[in-house]
């Protein structure tokens, strides 16, 4: 989502968050009493009032920020030829589990408001998978104009993954029992201790420096600060067992993956706008990765007559809840997290 050692405001959150609000319109789940909520239910046949509804509400959304985005970012820099640009190598790969991430997330909640129209499964699958390409798809092009940044093949390559990983398990078994989802530090730990440049007097901090790239509010740093993020492949547990087990339906595995110590692209080094230069102690500030086993709760799999509940639930799926967790990293250390979000 972010190219280079400066990190740009990315489309795909401000997008999750829009398509989540229109997912509340949605919902998967059998006949209740709460008639104040009917309207939550999928319709048994297209509605045209729903579906055009719809779409002209996703496109008048999709519209707004990719302008404002524009005037806000782009236009800031200059507009180049189409180029390509290879990131593969930044951030630990931070940002490319957050294609993955957005373009799945992007495809479920979609394809649920397809549902909700009365579209059908089929058409509603190849309906997702095309919303969830043209979201990520499109950033990628205004990058390729703009001179700070290019186009990324690997973004591609990632926003495919994350869309097919919703396509092929409504295709296989019209339920998804893999899931992407994602968790963040309420607080990260950055010092303000001086950092001097290396070519003036001037000074920095690594809270300094977080805060040019991340932002300044827990909720910036919800969308993009990689060393609060992690990034989670949630598995549920009983839809995998060939006999009903004792666990609850609800019960997932969760598989997580994190960085530490990311001021930098490709290495904690960097130039202000003033041409001071900054380099970060490796051994004080060393990257690493890290993988999380923990346990999750798939929402939409708790059983609830109110239909307003389950919509609900089904909206917020894509956070990872709050558990105990083992972590491994790449520094050779083992931890045990009592309660780790």
């Amino acid at each position: 989502m972010y190219k280079h050692a400066k990190v740009k405001i990315p489309i795909q959150p401000i997008l999750l968050f829009f398509l989540t609000f229109c997912q509340l319109l949605h919902l998967h789940g059998q006949e209740d009493r709460d008639r104040a909520w009917k309207i939550l239910e999928p319709a048994d046949t297209l509605n045209k009032v729903r579906f055009w509804s719809s779409v002209g509400a996703v496109g008048v959304g999709y519209s707004a920020i990719n302008v404002g985005l524009y005037h806000a970012w782009y236009k800031q820099y200059d507009q180049v030829g189409f180029h390509t640009f290879d990131d593969l190598g930044e951030w630990n790969q931070m940002d490319k589990t957050g294609h993955v991430f957005a373009a799945y997330l992007e495809s479920d909640l979609s394809f649920g408001i397809a549902r909700w129209t009365g579209v059908s499964r089929s058409a509603a699958l190849w309906a997702s998978v095309g919303v969830g390409t043209l979201l990520q798809g499109t950033l990628e092009v205004m990058d390729g104009f703009s001179a700070k940044w290019g186009f990324s093949w690997s973004d591609i390559g990632f926003n495919t993954l994350g869309v097919a990983t919703f396509a092929v398990q409504e295709l296989a078994w019209k339920e998804q029992r893999i899931r992407y989802k994602v968790s963040s530090l309420l607080q990260t730990p950055y010092s303000r201790m001086p950092i001097r440049a290396s070519n003036s007097d001037a000074t920095s901090s690594t809270r300094q420096r977080a805060s040019e790239l991340y932002g300044h509010t827990y909720l910036e740093g919800f969308l993009k600060d990689y060393n609060a993020l992690t990034m989670w492949v949630s598995i549920n547990i009983n839809a995998f067992r060939p006999n009903k087990s004792a666990l609850p339906d609800w019960l997932n595995l969760a598989v997580g993956y994190g960085s530490e110590n990311l001021y930098g692209g490709f290495s904690n080094q960097w130039t202000d706008e003033n041409g001071a230069q900054f380099s970060l102690d490796t051994d004080q500030y060393p990257r690493y990765r890290q993988f999380y086993l923990s346990l999750d709760i798939d929402l939409s799999r708790i059983k609830t007559k109110s239909r307003l509940l389950r919509t609900l639930f089904r909206s917020i799926n894509w956070i990872k809840i709050p558990a105990p967790a083992v972590e491994f990293n790449t520094q050779g250390k083992v931890r045990l997290h009592p309660i780790f979000w």
